[in-house]
């Protein structure tokens, strides 16, 4: 079983390296009791970090830790690239705005998927994403 603090980390070479790391991140949930709906989130998230780390930060690595605070219990996934990074965040997280002529959805989106979202990068010194995910229990 998963257990809180130990991580795995996965590189972001290309597009296989994502279907890994969703395939990795989705045991993972199962493993931590992540209800179907909160598996499709994490997954979401997974999916559009991943890419975004392979595509525009010319692959990276995702590291994948159970975390714990008291009795609570969730996931962390960071997304780290050494990429040409990210001139303006804030604009980056507005819905609509794409660098590539997508739907601007990814970042904005993921953000309100996830319980926590944090997001660090500056114009040639890479990019880290953090989210987590916190279980929830009824």
């Amino acid at each position: 079983m998963a257990t809180p603090g130990t991580s795995e980390t996965l590189p972001l070479g290309g597009s296989d390296d994502v279907v890994r790391a969703r395939h990795q991140v989705r045991e993972v949930a199962i493993e931590l009791g992540f209800d179907l709906v909160a598996q499709t989130r994490i997954v979401t998230a997974t999916s559009e970090l991943a890419r975004n780390t392979h595509l525009h930060g010319g692959g990276g690595k995702l590291t994948i830790t159970p975390v714990a605070d008291g009795a609570r219990r969730g996931l962390r996934l960071e997304f780290v690239d050494d990429g040409p990074g990210i001139a303006d965040v804030q604009l980056a997280l507005t819905d609509g705005w794409s660098s590539q002529g997508g739907l601007g959805l990814g970042l904005s989106g993921t953000k309100r998927l996830m319980d926590e979202f944090t997001i660090e990068s500056r114009p040639g010194g890479g990019t880290r994403v953090e989210v987590v995910q916190w279980l929830t229990r009824r």
